[in-house]
């Protein structure tokens, strides 16, 4: 649905920075689907952990934020140039198996509330059929 050109036209985050490579799914406001590929070229993976390359939870953690913000974006009609999206809070966080090179995250968040400009989405990550990550986040779209 969007590829990462697209996506760059919605988030201001930059290599090595964004961390979402493809939307495959989008229901306005509600849910978005989205992809991103792991490979050993990864600046993180030269420290995370030599010899046993593991993607950094936090990391993980932001691709969920950039999904549910592409989300968030859609749903507005905003112009994405005038917004920031801002984290305002996670919440039970949970790391269920480690990521590793070659692995493709799918990155699954739906809306578990919007209002008054804050989105509360419940965001899970998988690869393959197995869950990886889950974790609620909070976060405000605010003018530059």
């Amino acid at each position: 649905m969007l590829d990462v050109t697209e996506i760059a036209r919605i988030l201001p985050h930059r290599y090595p920075f964004l961390l979402v490579d493809r939307v495959l799914e989008v229901e306005d406001g509600k849910r978005i689907v989205a992809l991103k590929n792991v490979t050993i070229n990864e600046p993180f993976f030269q420290g995370h952990f030599p010899g046993h390359p593991v993607m950094p939870g936090v990391l993980i953690i932001e691709a969920m934020a950039q999904v549910a913000a592409i989300m968030a974006y859609l749903a507005s009609g905003e112009e994405a140039n005038n917004k920031v999206s801002y984290f305002m809070a996670i919440e039970n966080a949970r790391f269920r198996k480690p990521v590793k090179p070659g692995d493709q995250l799918r990155i699954v968040v739906e809306t578990i509330f919007h209002k008054r400009g804050i989105w509360s989405v419940a965001g899970k990550t998988y690869v393959g059929e197995t869950l990886v990550t889950e974790a609620e986040l909070k976060a405000t779209l605010a003018d530059k």
